[in-house]
């Protein structure tokens, strides 16, 4: 997946219900799913035909049990995460999670910009060929 730096280049689903809501998009989109490893845990990669449209993973019960709702996840594509990162605060914005690698995906951070809303920050890991 190639997308120009500053462009939406991923989104992903963090689901109460990870089945479902995999079960509720193949039946409305024709969207497949295949789970993978990922940092201890899984996620779902969604695609049409062999094209990767979005991923999704459960959210965890302690945050449903918090009420945090199930909820997309834009991401722009950065040529650095951790620089792109250390400029948010002095932009008037807020980290909410840290840089951190998907397991041979993305380096990836999740702010908040200067009016609130929540964005992903996405640098993509060259694949060895």
């Amino acid at each position: 997946m190639h997308h120009g730096l500053g462009r939406f280049c991923w989104t992903d689903l963090a689901a109460s219900d990870a089945e479902a809501a995999a079960s509720f998009y193949e039946r409305m989109f024709g969207w497949t799913s295949s789970e993978q490893s990922a940092n201890g845990g899984r996620f779902t990669r969604l695609r049409i035909g062999r094209e990767e449209v979005a991923s999704l993973y459960q959210l965890k019960r302690a945050q449903v049990g918090r009420g945090v709702p199930s909820h997309w996840t834009p991401y722009v594509a950065v040529a650095d995460v951790r620089e792109a990162a250390r400029r948010v605060s002095s932009l008037g914005g807020k980290v909410i999670v840290t840089p951190f690698e998907v397991s041979g995906v993305a380096r990836i951070a999740l702010i908040e910009d200067a009016v609130g809303a929540l964005l992903g920050l996405w640098e993509a890991i060259e694949a060895a060929g």
